[in-house]
């Protein structure tokens, strides 16, 4: 039970800072239009920050001599979950297959897992780097395809789906950037000074990000737009169960190493990523819905992510 106590209240601090985020907004701390201008804060500055300081104080090519094949599970991982997220779909009503498809495709591959696996093995763990690899393709297909879940940016009149500036993204720059001094040996020769601006910058990330949320939860909340609770209820079906469940068989038959089972594992019980409902209003699709499917999955994965850790743990015991 140490082990589930240890995963659940690491999921419940990011929920606890969410629900800061709704109580904020909710006392008009601060003002709506702020919203906008943290979100890039924390998308533009912070995440990125954490990315390259992480890899710079904790990549060891050396102690990962199979980093450069985490991008390729990664690809493994994203067809898996298009192939489930295709059919699963069809389990909303048809106005809502798109919202339910791209909340369900898009996890959020980052700030749970970072949070689980810094509380499972601490806040400087190789585990870590490893994930950042693996995850450094995830904002350009995130921002490139959403809009295919819509019918296209012909039909929805999207971004094109080449947007050098979305696909070229500050988190995949500074991971490629700290990569390369890394493999080059360049890193000691970069001030420590700006490795640790860039560590403290970080380290403002997952905060932000969940106060975002819950500013925005608290915004959408106030329109008072229609409750969804059966299209939720199975969005939280599929999303925090049925894909983990689906992905600890398949790990079970290929037995990777620790590190990628767990990654695998962790991408595939987490919930959507937040910025689902940002997409989702550009291309004219229910906002509202995307807020209540995050929103629910969100509260699910208190339990379900312990729940579903402990069963992960009994094929795949912590090292």
């Amino acid at each position: 039970m140490e082990l589930f106590s240890i995963v659940f209240q690491s999921v419940l601090a990011i929920i606890g800072i969410g629900v800061l985020g709704f109580w904020i907004l909710r006392r008009g701390i601060i003002p709506e239009n702020v919203i906008s201008v943290l979100s890039r804060l924390a998308i533009e500055i912070a995440l990125p920050s954490v990315i390259f300081a992480g890899i710079m104080m904790n990549f060891d090519p050396q102690k990962t001599p199979g980093w450069w094949k985490l991008p390729l599970w990664w690809l493994l991982f994203a067809a898996t979950a298009l192939a489930l997220t295709l059919p699963a779909r069809y389990l909303a009503r048809r106005a809502y297959r798109s919202e339910f498809a791209v909340s369900l495709f898009y996890q959020n591959g980052l700030f749970f897992p970072i949070i689980v696996i810094a509380g499972l093995f601490g806040s400087d763990s190789p585990y870590l780097v490893q994930l950042f690899i693996f995850i450094i393709f995830h904002p350009v297909l995130f921002f490139s395809t959403y809009h295919f879940f819509f019918g296209g940016p012909e039909a929805t009149g999207a971004q094109p789906a080449f947007n050098l500036q979305r696909i070229f993204n500050p988190v995949l720059l500074m991971t490629l950037l700290a990569m390369t001094l890394v493999l080059s040996g360049a890193e000691q020769y970069f001030p420590e000074f700006l490795v640790n601006m860039f560590d403290m910058l970080g380290a403002m990330t997952l905060p932000l990000i969940m106060i975002i949320l819950g500013g925005s939860l608290y915004l959408d909340f106030q329109r008072k737009g229609e409750i969804f609770l059966g299209e939720v209820l199975k969005f939280v079906a599929v999303k925090n169960f049925l894909f983990p469940l689906v992905f600890i068989g398949l790990l079970t038959l290929l037995q990777p190493s620790y590190p990628i089972a767990l990654i695998l594992f962790l991408q595939s019980a987490v919930p959507p990523i937040t910025g689902v409902p940002i997409q989702v209003a550009r291309v004219g699709g229910n906002v509202s819905l995307a807020n209540q499917y995050i929103l629910g999955s969100f509260l699910f994965s208190i339990i379900s992510i312990p729940l579903m850790f402990l069963l992960f743990n009994r094929i795949f015991p912590m090292p």
